[in-house]
This record gives C-alpha cells, structure tokens and sequence, in this order.
C-alpha cells in the first residue's frame, strides 16, 4: 500500500486524529507488530519475584512466540523461547513451577537453566557434536527488569531498556525518584483481571491518555477526583497528580477505609494520584496504597487483550482482615467504561465518515504525540 500520505494535520489549534484505516488494515497491523512490537521493550505482565529462586520458572507468550523464563543457578534470570530445538515442541506447558533441567516431553531432550543442551537420548555418533554446540541451546531472548517488572525484547540488539523507559518516566516528573518511592519491585499481585476488547490497541492508549472523556462516563472516577470532570488530566503534566475528594478517604468504589501508606512515600504523596503511559503498551497508576498496572496484548486489527494487575505490600497482604476488591472495583469499573468506548469507535473506524480520522479539541493535543510515535515507527508520512 502506498506510504506516503498525509495522516495527521493541523489547521490552527485543531489536529486530526489518525485515519481510520489505521485501526483496520491488517498490512498497518503487521507494520505495527514488527516495527513497534517486534523492536520495543515489552512488560510480560510478570514480576521478578515470581522467579525469585533458581530452577523456578514462568512461562508466558507475547508476540506470538511461546517464553520461557527461568532463574539459573547463578541466579541470573533468562527468557527462551519455549521451543525444543529437535522438532519444535513446547518444552513447558504449565504457567509456572520449578525444575532443575527442562526435559521435552516429545523425545526427551534435555536443557540446562541457563539454556544450553544438556542430554540428547539415543544418540550415538552425533550426542557430542549436538551437546558441545551453542547452535541447539534454546533460543535466548533480550530480558531486563525496571522496578522488578519483567520486560523483553525481540531485536537483534535492543537499546537499553533505562532508554526507553526512563526517558519516558523523567517525562512525566521531571525525575527519576518519585516512581521509585512507590518500590513497585516490592509489592505483589493481589489481584489481576483479563479484559478481551473488540478494539484495536491504539484507541485503548488513545483512550487513556485524555480525560476529555471523563465526565462523560467516569462517575466513580471523577467522583473520587472532581479535577477530572474539566475534562482535563494529569497525566500529560509534568509531575502534576489528582487530589483526591475530601470528602473520601481512599480510592476505593465506598471511600472508606484507610491502609498505610506504602513504604518509601512522602507525606506529599498521601491522597495523590498518578496515571502514565509507558509507550508502547503498558500504563502505570500510582495511588498511596496500591499500584494499578495494565499492559495491552494485540491480537488483531479490532481485538486487544488488557491485563490489569493490583498490587499490594505484601505485609498488608499477610494481614487476616486484608481484601482488596474495594481497591479493585473501582478501577475495574473505568476499566469497564473505558473498554466500551473503545469499542464504539472501533466499530466505526471502518466507515467512510471516518476515513480521514477526526480531530482533537485543544485538550486533548498532547495525544498527538503518541500518533507520530506510531507513524514514524512503522514509515508512513506525517504532514
């Protein structure tokens, strides 16, 4: 398809939004999987400590491959691509557990933590060629963890994951401390929810980064923030944060109830939140008791799968009396809300009243950003 049209343009202090078709061609899809997708850091929606010994292992699958990843005996944690190297069999099949080789369940070869071939049955005149040669290790992928978050990288040789990340974190605070002090490599998953959106990814992270949209159908949400109903939010502020109602005394669905504040906040952080995207699929929402993190998964040109996780100190979590779902279900209910609208749009982005986009009203501008990210990533001309 032709490359070199306009997609985004702007006459005076309105901006176009992207073309419809980029929410429904699957030639744009596959761009976005192998430019965006394919090059960039990317959360697996698991958490260092979900491997915290060696031999424990967690397997996962992101950008259609199968992934393995294990802590060593040197305690080095890894990512593999789940596949033997005899005839491609998936080499674990359960979600997580422990092991001290990983033997392929087909024909039994056999693999060591760090990934090399350890043990190939049945193979006189070539077990030692096999055994002595990297070229049958399991397939290594890029690994890296950001405040105890695991993320990958598919690339050859991937830039830095501080670059992509923390590039993006002093964006929105102006420093490095402020995500630091919540110590989200501390915390644990008290409770995490998948969501299936007929909706194509962009319009999710298009939708989370304006609150245009929030008195219109966030009523527990601007009723825990009243700030958001001007239709105007934080997130695109350098280190500006939503003040919670005074009437309420914790962002939860009630408002009632008060946990401690996590260790390592300032008395400055009490009441605050913060929401932020991290480019390409992940955001972040600070509040002073508990983390909220969503990643996106695309599956398709109109269905994405969102995992939402809501983590705890796990000290708090320890406690008899602890329960979390007045915490989750208001988060779960803008979840809800926001995935609806998404929806809306994606049912339309195929008609002819949209094929030249829409526009932004001067609020939501700052969304504009997150377009020339996408175009200049997959080639396409932004004029």
């Amino acid at each position: 398809m032709a490359m070199d049209q306009s997609v985004v343009t702007e006459k005076g202090g309105i901006k176009s939004t992207l073309k419809g078709e980029l929410y429904t061609s699957p030639e744009i899809f596959e761009l976005e999987k192998k430019n965006i997708f394919g090059e960039s850091w990317l959360f697996v929606g698991h958490y260092e400590y979900e491997a915290a010994e060696p031999g424990r292992y967690i397997t996962t699958r992101i950008n259609n491959e199968n992934i393995l990843i294990t802590r060593g005996k040197d305690r080095v944690l890894r990512a593999f691509l789940n596949v033997c190297r005899h005839r491609g069999a998936t080499l674990c099949s359960e979600s997580s557990g422990k092991a001290g080789v990983f033997r392929c369940p087909y024909h039994s070869w056999s693999y060591g933590l760090d990934g090399s071939l350890a043990g190939v049955p049945k193979s006189s005149g070539c077990r030692e060629e096999l055994v002595n040669n990297d070229t049958y290790g399991l397939e290594k992928v890029h690994l890296q963890t950001w405040h105890g978050m695991i993320w990958l990288n598919f690339s050859e040789n991937p830039e830095p994951l501080e670059e992509q990340l923390d590039t993006q974190i002093m964006e929105r605070f102006g420093e490095l401390e402020t995500l630091a002090r919540y110590q989200i490599q501390d915390l644990r998953v008290a409770h995490r929810k998948e969501y299936d959106v007929k909706a194509n990814w962009k319009l999710i992270v298009e939708n989370f980064q304006e609150c245009y949209h929030c008195s219109a159908i966030h009523p527990e949400l601007t009723a825990a923030f009243p700030e958001f109903k001007s239709g105007v939010g934080t997130q695109n502020q350098v280190g500006l944060g939503a003040n919670l109602n005074e009437g309420l005394d914790s962002f939860s669905i009630s408002g009632k109830g008060v946990r401690p504040m996590l260790k390592g906040l300032l008395p400055e952080d009490d009441r605050i939140y913060y929401g932020m995207t991290m480019t390409p699929h992940v955001f972040i929402n600070l509040t002073p008791d508990h983390v909220i993190v969503h990643h996106i998964i695309p599956i398709d040109t109109d269905r994405s799968i969102v995992i939402c996780d809501w983590l705890f100190d796990p000290e708090e979590m320890a406690k008899p009396d602890f329960e979390p779902m007045d915490a989750v279900e208001l988060f779960h209910r803008v979840n809800e809300q926001d995935f609806e609208a998404c929806q809306w749009c994606q049912d339309n982005m195929g008609s002819k009243a949209y094929k030249n986009g829409g526009i932004l009203v001067p609020i939501e501008n700052h969304v504009s950003k997150f377009y020339n990210y996408v175009l200049e990533s997959i080639g396409m001309k932004n004029e």
